[in-house]
């Protein structure tokens, strides 16, 4: 689909940078790197400059492979983990609004520029048509902080499925994090699509089985589930992957291609709460148009992420997030998912 300056897409981004309270005069930094959507950055440019901002635009060189695999949709780029006096400075933006391919999120540089005191609105990397469907509004962004609030006070979470799962998570003192893509006055970081809350375990917490079932989620490799594929889990660790199909195969050839054991281990898991989030939209979209995090906030999808967990001291950058659809989740034996429709919070 061709990605064009439209003005229709320029009003949603002012209304995002709006509702995380852009003003007339603020200096914003616009963050990106040589091979970013080009699009998404003019369209926050244009934007910025109508609320009467003052936008600075920082591109750095698309940085050299590092990986032994593709990586996708990891949400920790390393464009500017060599750029660190970049990130300094930037904490004296009002906001700094990411463009980068991967993201601020997971990557070293962010601690630079958090620690300068600085805050950052991500776009992720997609067609300017998802962020239409998936705009900010601040209905579901409550929706967001109240299920937030549910993890916050928990400490345990079951997650169960007609297909097989059955996961039993201890969350006590688990960091969480999400929302609904605005940036509240005292937060660091917000993204867009949003509508998620999710937490990150403790060390020694996940254990069970995950059945990834037809029709399920695989955004890394942004496919469908064709077969099941079942994931044994103990000490937070997938142990076992089995299924007969190719989905099984392409898991079991990934992983093991990282020869890390941090890759099989638990990053994060929770649930989305966006309703204009589709789980069919992956089937009207190219693989280059789109970075799937829409369907990380599917309403009522589970979401079991493997790689990277910085509060139980794993770091990998293989990364995988499953949006599991038709699961019950329980926070301390309350229901808030049933059958993957959002019952409670």
């Amino acid at each position: 689909m061709r990605e064009s300056l439209e003005p229709k897409w320029i009003d949603c981004f002012e209304e995002f940078f709006r509702l995380s309270g852009v003003d007339k005069g603020d200096l914003i930094g616009v963050l990106a790197e040589s091979t970013s959507r080009e699009i998404l950055v003019e369209l926050s440019e244009h934007a910025l400059h109508r609320i009467g901002a003052r936008p600075v635009r920082i591109t750095v060189p698309a940085p050299p492979l590092q990986d032994p695999l593709p990586v996708r949709s990891t949400g920790a780029t390393y464009a500017y983990d060599t750029y660190p006096e970049i990130m300094r400075a930037l904490g004296a933006c009002s906001l700094v609004v990411d463009c980068t391919v991967e993201g601020l999120l997971h990557s070293k540089a962010r601690q630079e520029l958090l620690g300068a005191g600085g805050r950052v609105l991500m776009i992720s990397n997609e067609h300017p048509e998802v962020l239409e469907r998936c705009r900010p509004d601040p209905d579901t962004h409550k929706l967001a902080l109240n299920a937030l609030g549910i993890l916050d006070a928990g400490s345990t979470m079951r997650v169960t499925s007609g297909a097989g799962t059955d996961l039993a998570v201890d969350i006590t003192g688990a960091p969480s994090r999400g929302g609904g893509g605005i940036l509240g006055p005292n937060d660091k970081i917000a993204y867009w699509p949003a509508g998620l809350a999710l937490c990150f375990p403790l060390p020694n917490t996940v254990s069970g089985t995950i059945v990834l079932d037809v029709g399920d989620l695989n955004l890394t490799f942004k496919r469908y589930f064709q077969g099941q594929v079942t994931l044994t889990l103990q000490n937070d660790r997938i142990t076992d992957i089995a299924g007969s199909g190719l989905d099984a195969q392409l898991l079991t050839d990934y992983y093991a291609g990282w020869d890390d054991p941090n890759a099989y281990a638990v990053s994060h898991v929770g649930w989305g709460v966006n309703p204009d989030a589709r789980w069919d939209a992956l089937t009207m979209y190219d693989r280059n148009d789109i970075n799937g995090t829409e369907m990380r906030a599917i309403a009522g999808s589970f979401l079991f992420s493997t790689g990277a967990n910085e509060f139980a001291e794993r770091f990998t950058a293989c990364h995988f997030d499953f949006p599991l659809r038709n699961c019950d989740v329980f926070v301390d034996g309350t229901q808030v998912v049933a059958n993957g429709t959002v019952v409670h919070g």
